[in-house]
């Protein structure tokens, strides 16, 4: 794919990643959790955090805030005991573009749950006669040459699961076969047309320019594919789906800067604070966040 890109006249270049590669034994498992614990995971900073005396609840959720004379007190939640009430004087919710709205809501912040983005994605696939990423951590590469101007990246990328496959696919994806199967992502920055409602259903229609951005970046990856040995005839893309929901707690929407709520001593720390789809990993964007909180937090 690399070779192919290149000689195309695209740009494709490594992909940096948290994995060891002394503990890395190319599964291709990445998505899943690496069993080898050579993937970085955000579970390093809980095991840090209770090492500094932090109390976790397990088996926990969090259904609303506790809220009084407009000032967050801790959250009311369900544990294995059966409902129960955390006190706390600060409150960060951490529930991500789907849960976070959802707790909002029910907490008296109606705002929250709009504009919700998916950093929606496509994957094209093509057979070869051998060639596959069996073996290959999840996107290695990635062409960013088209992010700015087209609103997409391209990274190979295959779904090894059958089911997974059909899902995205139907029958078709039940028929290719791993081993002779080559495959690149288009991810697109769409547009926040979506919405996350207080029963926790979601709305994300795919708009005219999602769509377009989807079919260019498509076309694109069939041509490396087909360059890279997949047979034309073989060439075919998923359905849409999305990897990063975020923009329903949005900064300036329903965060201040300081990602503080309405709601006095009620902060948002996730994906649900961006403003409008990244169309690229945003881990690091959501841990820079988190540590600049952290900062503000503790003056």
């Amino acid at each position: 794919i690399l070779a192919a890109s290149h000689a195309l006249g695209y740009e494709m270049e490594p992909m940096p990643k948290y994995i060891d590669p002394q503990k890395c034994r190319q599964c291709g498992q990445c998505v899943f959790g690496c069993p080898h614990e050579a993937k970085w995971t955000a579970l390093d900073y809980l095991d840090e955090a209770e090492r500094n005396g932090a109390k976790v609840f397990y088996n926990t959720s969090v259904d609303s805030v506790l809220v009084t004379d407009r000032t967050a007190m801790g959250a009311i939640a369900v544990g294995p005991n059966g409902p129960m009430e955390i006190h706390s004087d600060v409150t960060i919710l951490a529930a991500g573009g789907l849960g976070t709205p959802v707790i909002l809501q029910k907490s008296g912040i109606e705002e929250a749950g709009a504009g919700l983005f998916i950093d929606m994605l496509a994957n094209t696939y093509g057979t070869t006669a051998g060639l596959n990423l069996c073996r290959e951590p999840t996107m290695s590469m990635v062409n960013h040459e088209f992010h700015h101007d087209k609103g997409f990246i391209l990274s190979p990328y295959v779904n090894h699961p059958k089911m997974v496959r059909f899902m995205e696919l139907g029958a078709r994806g039940l028929a290719l076969s791993d081993r002779k199967l080559l495959g690149i992502m288009t991810k697109t920055a769409d547009d926040s047309s979506g919405r996350v409602h207080p029963d926790g259903t979601v709305n994300k229609a795919v708009t005219e320019s999602d769509r377009t951005r989807l079919d260019e970046g498509a076309a694109i990856a069939a041509e490396i594919l087909i360059k890279a040995g997949a047979d034309p005839k073989s060439i075919t893309t998923s359905a849409p789906q999305g990897a990063h929901p975020g923009g329903t707690a949005a900064i300036g929407e329903v965060v201040d800067e300081d990602l503080q709520t309405s709601t006095r001593s009620l902060f948002v720390c996730d994906g649900s604070v961006l403003p409008k789809a990244p169309g690229l990993p945003p881990i690091l964007t959501i841990v820079a966040l988190a540590k600049r909180l952290a900062r503000h937090l503790t003056g």
